[in-house]
């Protein structure tokens, strides 16, 4: 392979890894729309909805066969994380509304540890193939580069969820009475939104979102109840490059961590594959001291 067709071979698959950090992100950037808060348990709650999926999927396909029994689980897996994140919401979160920030993240760490470890009891810990309509490794040659097919479906996936988001916070009745809540849940109140409502609504498409990110890393590199751990330190490295209310900037962000990622870790030889970590670690203190809000983050004004 010439220097070129690696050069962008690096690009493909920094886009491809970029949109699983996208995907969690934008997940994060909804609860922290409908909430004000950080969701350190969102890797947790995507994992729990892929699991779902893989058991629905596992009943229906002797039934119905592979292509719908997989159609079907990914359905009940997206509609089980609904009603997964709308509950925690309603029944843990909400208990801490007037706590202080500080204590509601270590709720969400506490959720994240034991919705890990209650998938272990149940499913076990060990790396279970989820069925999928592509193989993992399924490729085509493009100019001499091979472009993974999964690289691609995610890609476009993830593209298509961020779209569907920034719609919905900018365009729709449900974002604008979403960031209502968040910026001020009392006046939202008075001005007739369901509060309660609409953090159930945050939390479940949240949870939802993170979902589809689960489904999309099972399919290629298996299910295990730890897949997102590593990913989470990078989604929320996207969340505060790109900025907390912004889904395109951390979307953005996502997809340009991965790719210079990947491109130091083979372009510059004293940091390497087993360096490349502190990429986004970089970005990350480079844009909180020049743009702490995010580079396309709102500044907030505290009207005195």
């Amino acid at each position: 392979m010439n220097q070129l067709a690696t050069f962008i071979q690096l690009i493909i698959d920094g886009l491809a890894q970029g949109s699983l950090y996208a995907a969690l992100a934008l997940a994060i950037v909804l609860v922290n729309q409908a909430t004000g808060l950080v969701n350190f348990a969102q890797g947790g709650m995507a994992v729990l909805g892929a699991y779902i999926g893989l058991t629905a999927s596992n009943l229906v396909t002797p039934v119905v066969g592979l292509f719908a029994g997989i159609t079907i689980g990914i359905i009940v897996a997206v509609a089980a994380s609904f009603g997964i994140g709308a509950l925690i919401e309603r029944f843990v979160m909400r208990r801490f509304m007037g706590a202080e920030v500080d204590t509601q993240v270590v709720v969400t760490i506490g959720l994240f540890t034991f919705i890990g470890g209650f998938i272990g009891i149940v499913w076990g810990f060990n790396y279970i193939p989820y069925p999928f309509y592509i193989s993992g490794n399924e490729s085509f040659t493009v100019l001499g580069v091979s472009i993974s097919v999964w690289s691609i479906t995610t890609f476009v996936t993830i593209l298509a969820l961020m779209i569907v988001l920034q719609l919905l916070f900018r365009g729709t009745k449900l974002g604008l009475g979403l960031r209502a809540v968040s910026d001020n849940s009392d006046s939202a109140a008075l001005s007739g939104i369901r509060v309660g409502g609409m953090l159930m609504i945050g939390w479940g498409l949240a949870a939802s979102l993170g979902t589809v990110a689960g489904v999309l890393l099972a399919a290629k590199a298996q299910l295990y109840p730890d897949n997102f751990d590593g990913i989470l330190v990078y989604a929320l490295a996207a969340v505060i490059i790109g900025g907390l209310d912004s889904p395109i900037g951390a979307v953005l962000a996502a997809w340009v961590i991965a790719i210079v990622e990947s491109l130091v870790g083979v372009y510059v030889p004293f940091i390497g594959h087993d360096l490349k970590v502190i990429v986004p670690f970089v970005f990350l203190f480079a844009v909180l001291i020049i743009k702490p809000q995010g580079l396309f983050g709102r500044r907030q004004v505290v009207r005195v």
